[in-house]
């Protein structure tokens, strides 16, 4: 027995060795194969250039409560064309930052088509699933760059602050052989929110080819100081006929700047389908080469296109747009309202300065007159 121990233990020790490095609650890891073991007994874990292998997560769920995970030089992800999100993470009073000049990076290139999430090959659902992250977890310092798809997913969350995050997917701007001479990266959401609470977003940049942000449900969400370049707005939505959640309330979006969007201020309800919208604020925006509406907010959303015939399952009921100024491109419109027939409410409006594009359409408020 006792020469069966040593082996035992032997074997352990090689197993750590040039893998992780552990002292007490500290492990340094060095290869994806030592990183579950890593999470299971250590509260300060440093991911060392992990090279995720395809078919595979990096599953940092259920760390134990107060765990850091740091990231160190670069962490990569195999090719396999399948939906499973890549990075996963979830815990109490978790600390995920990152050491000077790391680098995450997705691979993105090997799934872009032009198409995204909306057809092509198989790609995964989402980069990073932040799930059921609780207490006074953090997520900064990050510098992600070629995601596959929508980017930062926050779900069942409360407490949550995230910052001083780069996502960086220029990259994806360009068509690949794949793309039909699209730009190559599609559906590249930065940071989406849904189903979750008090959640502080803050100190970005997002170079992508979709929303900025995106608060589908939840309440108490805040977004302060993000640079947005490429994306398709700082957005609530699209909100209802969800399984997920359909009531978004008290999100607030400040102080940021958005270049070579598509939209500035936006809120999509789904047609035809049911939700609650309470209380939107836009407030020190600066918009600059908006191509289609600086300020959108429309009820006939479909991911296929808008309809054009507004539904009114989806309640918006008190919007703040304040200090929001920019410019918007040829032929798109400073301002775009198209709400269903008696469910918006209570739009607020003060120093909204969009111009240049073909003029407003607004079917509800004063909207038009106020961005003209």
């Amino acid at each position: 027995m006792a020469l069966l121990a040593q082996v035992t233990l032997a074997a352990a020790a090689l197993l750590f060795q040039g893998t992780a490095a552990q002292n007490a609650t500290t492990c340094t890891v060095t290869a994806y194969t030592a990183v579950a073991s890593a999470k299971a007994s250590c509260t300060n874990i440093v991911l060392k250039d992990i090279a995720v292998p395809a078919q595979s997560v990096l599953d940092l769920t259920k760390l134990l409560t107060g765990t850091a995970v740091t990231f160190s030089g670069t962490t990569t992800f195999g090719y396999y064309p399948w939906e499973e999100s890549l990075i996963q993470t979830s815990g109490t009073d978790i600390h995920i930052n990152a050491e000077p000049g790391a680098v995450i990076d997705g691979n993105g290139p090997a799934w872009w088509d032009g198409q995204g999430s909306n057809g092509g090959g198989l790609k995964p659902d989402h980069f990073f699933q932040v799930s059921n992250a609780l207490g006074n977890s953090v997520i900064e310092d990050l510098y992600i760059q070629n995601y596959p798809t929508h980017g930062i997913a926050v779900g069942g969350s409360d407490g949550l602050i995230i910052q001083r995050i780069t996502m960086n997917n220029t990259l994806g701007n360009l068509p690949n052989n794949q793309s039909d001479g699209l730009a190559a990266g599609h559906n590249t959401d930065g940071i989406g929110v849904g189903t979750s609470s008090n959640i502080l977003l803050r100190d970005s940049t997002i170079l992508n080819q979709d929303d900025c942000v995106a608060v589908t449900s939840g309440d108490n969400i805040t977004t302060r100081n993000f640079y947005c370049d490429g994306s398709h707005g700082l957005s609530i939505g699209s909100v209802g006929g969800k399984s997920s959640g359909n009531n978004v309330t008290n999100v607030y979006f400040y102080d940021s700047i958005l270049k070579n969007a598509s939209n500035g201020a936006r809120i999509k309800t789904n047609y035809n389908t049911t939700g609650y919208v309470h209380n939107m604020v836009w407030s020190n925006i600066t918009l600059e080469n908006i191509s289609d509406y600086g300020i959108d907010i429309q009820q006939d959303y479909l991911n296929g296109g808008p309809t054009g015939e507004p539904t009114n399952g989806v309640i918006i009921d008190g919007v703040t747009l304040e200090n929001i100024l920019g410019t918007v491109a040829g032929g798109g419109k400073g301002c775009y309202v198209l709400c269903g027939d008696g469910s918006c409410s209570n739009f607020v409006v003060g120093d909204v300065q969009v111009t240049g594009g073909s003029g407003d359409s607004c079917n509800y408020s004063d909207l038009c007159e106020a961005g003209a």
